[in-house]
């Protein structure tokens, strides 16, 4: 096949992309270099409180924006085919367009990339290598086609922690797939992780996720980014990239290795949100996935629309 007709293929499984999921999102991440801190306290880890001590929400979801607080995310390309293993390039750019070189340790890596396909499909937590340059590099499963969000989560050094995130066209066949239905329960390689809260829009809502395994709780996880268990929680709707903080650490004397594992999620909206929980044992890190409805109890049946009135009975 000779390189025009190598292109048309290429552009053919772009435009069936294009076509079937405009306005789509970009995210991923990177291997540390030198350890500095094993844990970041100041961004991530602390619930923010009202002066009366109750949690609130801190700000408004990360992830919105390619450009933020002067720091860029730039993909080296934002179009690709469909394919597993595929390399994905990247730099972070300051304020003159120079690739950040210097970024400081949180929860145990300089950089976490967050790649999810818009409609949730497809959820890779990864950590890429940073060469000397300033490129971050990393492979990530794209198989499934379609429209991605890449999330980029870093501390740079001597700045502030943010998420920025850019737009990914996987093209293929696309198969797009209906948010999950609210649950309480999910089950991932033989364990079944429960959740107990419930959202509240316009404050940090404390949330427990507890793993079992066989019908026995599992009380030895293992810490895995600083935590027994790392959460990343996104928005149905936009993709906002929201703040959780893990209530507790590994080796603080009060933290259990398991079974429940506690976190405080900001939740600036009502509306659909998705939530993956990575946690260990046995050497393995496995990711439970809920779809939960901020002010809507886990499990909880839906009111029923009121029956209709009769005619003539309106105001």
């Amino acid at each position: 096949m000779n390189a025009s007709l190598k292109f048309a293929g290429f552009t053919v499984g772009l435009a069936a992309v294009f076509g079937l999921a405009l306005g789509a999102g970009d995210a991923f991440g990177p291997e540390d270099a030198a350890p500095t801190d094993t844990h970041d306290t100041s961004t991530h880890d602390a619930a923010p409180v009202s002066a009366s001590g109750s949690p609130v929400a801190d700000q408004t979801p990360g992830g919105l924006m390619v450009t933020d607080r002067g720091y860029t995310l730039a993909l080296d390309t934002a179009q690709i085919l469909a394919g597993a293993d595929l390399p994905l390039r990247f730099r972070i750019l300051d304020a003159d367009g120079a690739p950040v070189t210097r970024y400081v340790e949180s929860h145990d890596k300089q950089l976490h990339l967050i790649a999810v396909r818009r409609d949730m499909a497809g959820f890779q937590h990864v950590h890429p290598v940073l060469d000397a340059a300033g490129t971050w590099s990393v492979p990530l499963d794209l198989s499934r086609a379609g429209a991605y969000r890449v999330f980029a989560d870093f501390t740079p050094d001597g700045g502030d922690g943010l998420t920025l995130g850019a737009d990914l066209q996987v093209g293929g066949a696309y198969d797009p797939r209906p948010l999950p239905p609210v649950a309480a329960a999910a089950v991932v390689d033989g364990y079944t992780v429960t959740l107990d809260g419930v959202l509240q829009p316009g404050q940090a809502s404390k949330v427990t996720l507890a793993v079992s395994r066989d019908g026995q709780p599992v009380t030895d996880l293992q810490p895995y980014l600083g935590a027994y268990g790392h959460l990343v929680a996104l928005r149905a709707a936009d993709l906002g990239y929201l703040h959780v903080h893990p209530d507790g650490h590994p080796g603080d004397g009060v933290t259990a290795p398991g079974p429940g594992i506690d976190f405080f999620i900001t939740t600036p909206s009502a509306g659909d949100y998705r939530l993956f929980l990575d946690f260990q044992h046995d050497g393995v890190v496995r990711t439970a996935e809920f779809t939960l409805t901020a002010g809507q109890i886990p499990g909880a049946a839906v009111p029923a629309a009121p029956e209709p009135m009769p005619a003539g009975h309106g105001h």
